[in-house]
């Protein structure tokens, strides 16, 4: 079976539609990120410098700032990873998950190969699974679309030396766990991993998809090899600036206050998907966006943009098919209005 490795929930969206499809949060930017951007604009004659912004990330994480390579948006760190890690023998992503990663190291030549949890697992990660001789190793953590947070120990066990493993964080910091003062099973603070790189984004919280930022966290002698790749000038002194706020600790204790607020969205929205027959909500899931199978789940989209909703196709992510949608999760009263509608279409159908 062939997926369209190049769609993303943005193609989804058009105008009038309420949009379930981008995970991407689209409240009012708060002032102390905000104004730094606003700033930054009378500064657009200078080529960027990224000191400030590395220094500030590496802060956040408790690491050395040779840890550290800003990017254009997560996106761009699967780019530079398939360029520079041409040498990979056996390169293998874990799906279901974002499909960039793949995408791009099958643009850069290389032969992918692919390894696909299971929905009667509940998605969840087998270490085991992983052929032992992979030398380069991509898996999401949560996981893009299916929502699963895998155990850290468990992606643990995947790190040895002479591999390259890539931790897609991007959503990382919508988890939320009672009691856990940061964000639970993320591996960005660690270095004693061999070949551990952590991929972090900061467009998805913040609504900042459009000024495209994020970074990767790595080992010191692996990172310049990834920044040879990078163009002049990757990020923008703009992007540097949203950056710099991002890490500091008013944005990290506003991440975890918006996350708790997220759980309790995404229990609502789980709740009343599983009261809706012939609706499958798999798992625990535990990001901004919740994966569901039903039939012709395909045809249902196409009913549901008629009525005025965009959700997630599922048939484009390898490990699902034409019967999964992903949701993102929204406030109560559009999760309400949503479900509602859903619940007409299934009815309505033959």
């Amino acid at each position: 079976m062939s997926f369209d490795l190049d769609h993303h929930g943005d193609a989804e969206v058009g105008a009038g539609l309420i949009d379930l499809a981008v995970n991407v949060r689209r409240q009012a930017m708060p002032r102390w990120l905000a104004d730094p951007i606003t700033e930054s604009l009378g500064a657009l004659a200078a080529y960027p410098d990224e000191t400030k912004a590395t220094a500030a990330v590496a802060g956040r994480h408790r690491r050395d700032p040779a840890e550290v390579l800003l990017t254009a948006g997560a996106a761009q760190a699967f780019v530079l990873l398939a360029q520079a890690l041409r040498g990979a023998r056996r390169p293998v992503v874990v799906h279901p998950q974002f499909t960039e990663p793949e995408a791009a190291l099958r643009n850069a030549g290389h032969q992918v190969e692919r390894v696909i949890l299971r929905e009667e697992d509940g998605f969840r990660l087998d270490p085991g699974l992983v052929p032992e001789d992979s030398d380069l190793v991509f898996v999401g953590n949560p996981t893009n679309p299916t929502s699963v947070l895998h155990p850290a120990a468990d992606i643990a066990k995947l790190a040895r030396p002479g591999r390259v493993l890539v931790v897609d964080e991007a959503f990382a910091d919508t988890t939320y766990r009672p009691g856990v003062p940061g964000e639970p099973e993320s591996l960005a603070g660690r270095r004693d991993l061999p070949g551990l790189v952590v991929l972090r984004s900061l467009t998805k919280t913040w609504g900042l998809a459009g000024l495209r930022i994020g970074y990767l966290l790595g080992p010191a002698g692996l990172l310049p090899r990834l920044a040879a790749a990078r163009p002049l000038w990757a990020v923008s002194t703009p992007a540097l600036a949203a950056a710099t706020a991002c890490a500091s600790p008013v944005a990290v204790a506003a991440e975890r206050e918006i996350a708790a607020g997220l759980a309790a969205e995404r229990a609502h929205l789980v709740e009343r998907l599983r009261r809706v027959p012939s609706v499958t909500v798999p798992g625990d899931p535990a990001s901004a966006f919740v994966p569901v199978r039903l039939p012709a789940a395909d045809h249902l989209r196409v009913e549901l943009r008629e009525r005025g909703y965009a959700v997630r196709r599922g048939d484009t992510f390898p490990g699902l098919g034409p019967d999964w949608l992903r949701i993102a999760v929204r406030d109560t009263a559009t999760t309400d209005g949503f479900v509602q509608t859903l619940s007409e279409v299934i009815e309505e159908r033959p």
